[in-house]
């Protein structure tokens, strides 16, 4: 089997949850004795060179200057493309999938994501293979979400008009793919309540455990806290204001001892500028395990956001236990007060972290349980074997 893979970056390090959820399944995918190609846009922010993934795909880069640019983003608001799919959208991109697909046949092509969803009329055009898309968001769901909560009028304007054109590019694109593998049930059903007829599959982010079990525990410094996740990701930075604003100032007093440690890829300089006694911004770090080893309470107050968040996945793996919102959690199969805690006011987290740091909480049952569930129902050769079931499955029906 050869399958064809549509990428807005390339999918390597697998450091963020975006790389590890394409990766993973890329090397899964390889391990099983599937031809793997990968047409991937190489950003100036993600660059890499053609190489990085030739032991398990044969990955075909075409640069794009995705960066943002305020005066392209005003023009864009005469175009029907919105301007977080339109950066994705490259002349030189389209001549070197035309190219592959004149040139060659795949069994599968499967799109990464929404941003790459602009591509299918021309898969269409050139090739008659199956085309899976791989929702790992249903993107206006997470403009909505940041709409709602932003309090700077002109802001939730452009988030609003933002959700209405993202939402309306994703009922009119969804409706053009032969199957959609979504990340979670929730996701599933937002894309069928768009009136979507495309057959819809639920197929979780998964987690390497063989990847996992190299990784030597070391004990964790007690009563700490950790954020860990890419900064430059909206709903990850309205969440950390939050808990900053809102949660911070009341557990820093009444514990003056705790630590507060966050890091993650492309911080903006707000956070690298933060002057807030015992909050360390650590940036982008290269062993997100062995930091994430270090401290004891692993912390997601996300408030947007849709899909899955694989670092929750990743830290209850590792046997962190996690702090997150209903948002946070969603789409994971979890049991609050078993192996995760969940609070979503301000004053339910306070409270949390509260009986966290006078030892109230049961923190290293709840971590032992967080293992347990990601070893029975998120490892990645569980995973894998959905994807090739539905692979048999489009190319069956197709042929």
């Amino acid at each position: 089997m050869k399958t064809l893979h549509l990428c807005n970056r390339v999918p390597f390090p697998p450091h963020d949850g975006g790389a590890i959820l394409i990766y993973d399944v890329i090397n899964n995918l390889h391990a099983k004795g599937i031809e793997v190609t990968v047409l991937a846009i190489n950003t100036p922010k993600h660059f890499q060179p053609d190489y990085v993934l030739q032991d398990r795909a044969r990955l075909i880069t075409v640069f794009v200057n995705t960066n943002l640019s305020v005066v392209k983003a005003f023009f864009n608001l005469f175009t029907s493309i919105p301007y977080i799919f339109e950066r994705f959208v490259s002349p030189a991109y389209t001549t070197r999938l035309i190219h592959l697909l004149q040139t060659e046949t795949f069994d599968v092509i499967q799109v990464e994501g929404s941003q790459m969803a602009w591509y299918v009329p021309i898969i269409r055009q050139y090739s008659k293979a199956p085309v899976v898309l791989r929702a790992h968001n249903v993107e206006y769901t997470i403009w909505q979400r940041l709409a709602r909560h932003e309090k700077n009028f002109l802001k939730k304007i452009y988030l609003r008009y933002t959700a209405r054109e993202v939402r309306t590019f994703e009922q009119v694109y969804f409706n053009q793919f032969n199957v959609i593998a979504a990340i979670t049930p929730d996701d599933k059903k937002r894309i069928q309540e768009l009136g979507i007829a495309t057959r819809v599959e639920v197929i979780p982010a998964g987690i390497e455990l063989s990847r996992l079990s190299e990784i030597k525990a070391t004990p964790s410094q007690p009563q700490t806290l950790f954020i860990i996740g890419s900064l430059n990701w909206l709903p990850n930075q309205e969440g950390i204001n939050w808990f900053l604003q809102n949660v911070w100032p009341y557990i820093s007093q009444k514990h003056p001892e705790v630590e507060l440690h966050i890091a993650g890829s492309s911080p903006p300089e707000s956070l690298l500028n933060l002057k807030i006694p015992r909050v360390t911004v650590h940036g982008f770090v290269p062993d997100a395990a062995a930091f994430m080893q270090q401290y004891e309470l692993m912390l997601v107050p996300l408030l947007s956001g849709g899909g899955m968040r694989v670092k929750i996945v990743e830290g209850m793996g590792l046997g962190k236990c996690i702090l997150t919102t209903p948002v946070g959690a969603e789409g994971i199969q979890v049991t609050p007060g078993k192996n995760i805690l969940m609070a979503e006011t301000a004053t339910e987290w306070q409270k949390m972290l509260h009986q966290y740091l006078t030892g109230k909480l049961p923190v290293l049952q709840i971590a032992h349980h967080a293992a347990s569930l990601i070893q029975e129902e998120y490892d990645n050769k569980l995973v894998i074997e959905k994807y090739m079931t539905l692979y048999s499955t489009i190319k069956s029906t197709i042929i």
